[in-house]
């Protein structure tokens, strides 16, 4: 059985101050700006900001650990994003109905996913390939958290982007600069996650508010040179988000 990665561990271990912020600070909630964000000639500005934050955070490369709050439980996901560009976020509990561990991971190949081992669900991991390198995770398969880390960051530099954008007060326990996005159209395939996005200044997310939960920057180390398959590629179906039907169980009356 594999152990976790190095990179992992490292992130669980190391001893880095986390980030954050006075948890005094009041909660925004997702679309809701500040009093600050109110006057209309505000939101172009916010909306360049945000661009150049984002812009930033496509070239930053980092190993990351978060927190991730959701249904009053809480995850801790690991994100890293290569000197090569190749990147991998590892999310227990999100998929099967949160019986299993996932691995999304782009490396020159294309997008898999894989199984991840953790302490409830242990594994020796493998990879199923789900889409080709410059294509996103299929709906069915999409654990959504990566979203977050890498899928969005094209869209949120693009002015053109149907976006509302609006500065918002820091999320409780985050650092950096925080802003309320919002989708402009009507259409039911929105471009993004409505939801609040944190940035440090040099790009790096520490925050994020989306319907799925709220994640929080725990500590960053710098990232490795690339990332790998943490275990063989393999030919299936790759798991999916809903829990799996159980087996009948035999029934235990003898028969007459």
């Amino acid at each position: 059985m594999r152990l976790p990665s190095a990179l992992t561990v490292a992130l669980l271990t190391a001893g880095l101050s986390g980030c954050g912020v006075s948890d005094a600070t009041p909660e925004p909630t997702p679309g809701t700006p500040s009093a600050s964000a109110s006057d209309p000639a505000l939101v172009p500005e916010a909306r360049s900001e945000f661009a150049g934050l984002a812009a930033l955070a496509l070239d930053r490369r980092y190993a990351a650990l978060y927190t991730l709050e959701s249904g009053g439980s809480s995850r801790e996901i690991v994100a890293a994003v290569a000197d090569d560009g190749t990147w991998r976020v590892d999310i227990p509990g999100g998929a099967l109905g949160g019986t299993a561990g996932v691995t999304v991971i782009r490396v020159p190949a294309g997008l898999y996913q894989c199984t991840l081992n953790t302490a409830t669900a242990p594994v020796s991991p493998t990879c199923v390939r789900v889409a080709e390198r410059g294509d996103k995770v299929p709906r069915r398969y999409d654990p959504r958290v990566q979203r977050l880390f890498r899928q969005w960051l094209p869209v949120f530099t693009d002015r053109k982007a149907p976006l509302a954008v609006s500065p918002v007060r820091q999320l409780a326990g985050v650092e950096g600069s925080c802003y309320a996005v919002d989708s402009v159209t009507a259409t039911l395939d929105q471009p993004v996650d409505v939801g609040i996005y944190c940035y440090s200044a040099d790009g790096l997310l520490t925050g994020a508010r989306v319907d799925f939960g709220l994640l929080k920057l725990v500590r960053q180390v710098a990232g490795p040179k690339s990332v790998q398959l943490p275990g063989p590629e393999v030919a299936g179906e790759p798991m999916g988000m809903t829990a799996p039907v159980p087996a009948p169980q035999p029934s235990l009356v003898a028969p007459s």
